[in-house]
């Protein structure tokens, strides 16, 4: 099991909507979470920060991301969700939600 942890900026006029569209998310988007190895998953939110985190089952890591960011059903998703975020200016290539480094775990 891979723990992911990842950051984004929420714009502050963006955040009521952003928690109204995540109290309802559509039952295609968390299918497709499902069907991509991805388990407890949550999101957290502080002062204009996103925080998410979840657990990937899978085996084929990169393959099921790809696979998640080319799925019609997320893409559609994200496209109604994006307009609340504001990406990290330190975020690698690619990246959107910006990924961090694990420095503690403790089960």
């Amino acid at each position: 099991m891979k723990r992911v942890g990842q950051v984004i900026k929420v714009r502050p006029e963006k955040l009521e909507e952003y928690k109204r569209l995540h109290a309802a998310v559509w039952p295609e988007v968390l299918e497709a979470t499902r069907e991509r190895h991805l388990r407890n998953y949550s999101i957290f939110y502080k002062d204009g920060y996103l925080f998410a985190y979840f657990e990937y089952v899978g085996d084929d890591y990169e393959s099921d991301m790809k696979a998640l960011d080319a799925d019609e059903r997320c893409q559609k998703w994200e496209g109604v969700c994006r307009a609340c975020h504001g990406p990290l200016e330190t975020r690698a290539e690619g990246e959107w939600w910006a990924d961090m480094e694990e420095v503690f775990h403790c089960d």
